[in-house]
């Protein structure tokens, strides 16, 4: 049986302005849509991701915004992707060296904050 991450819920304040922050840093605005009234769901992908993350209104997510500080995505490259994000005026923490990768951080307008992380060259090492 195969198991996989699909989605992950990002609180947020104002569902307008995260939209347009994750469609500034290149994530795509899949899905945004009020099934009924109370209810919003917007779904944004980041590219080349198979986990998508989602943020609305009225969607029973416990989590307040601000809180998640869990959510860590790989990237190709740490230099290039603390580049990318300053070069759209997103204040990021960058590069962390460690033996187990590269490491970026950076906070949504909630203070929800990604962790970039560059993985190792495993077969480098000896």
């Amino acid at each position: 049986m195969t198991w996989k991450i699909e989605l992950i819920f990002v609180p947020v304040t104002d569902v307008d302005r995260s939209k347009e922050f994750y469609t500034k840093i290149g994530f795509n605005p899949d899905h945004d849509s009020v099934p009924f009234d109370g209810m919003r769901f917007v779904q944004m992908t980041p590219p080349g991701s198979a986990c998508s993350i989602a943020f609305g209104t009225g969607l029973g997510v416990d989590l307040e915004p601000g809180q998640q500080n869990t959510i860590q995505v790989v990237v190709p490259d740490a230099d290039e992707a603390l580049a990318m994000l300053r070069g759209v005026g997103v204040e990021a923490q960058g590069v962390d060296e460690q033996g187990w990768g590269r490491f970026v951080s950076f906070d949504d307008p909630d203070g929800n904050t990604w962790t970039l992380q560059e993985l190792p060259d495993y077969s480098a090492q000896t």
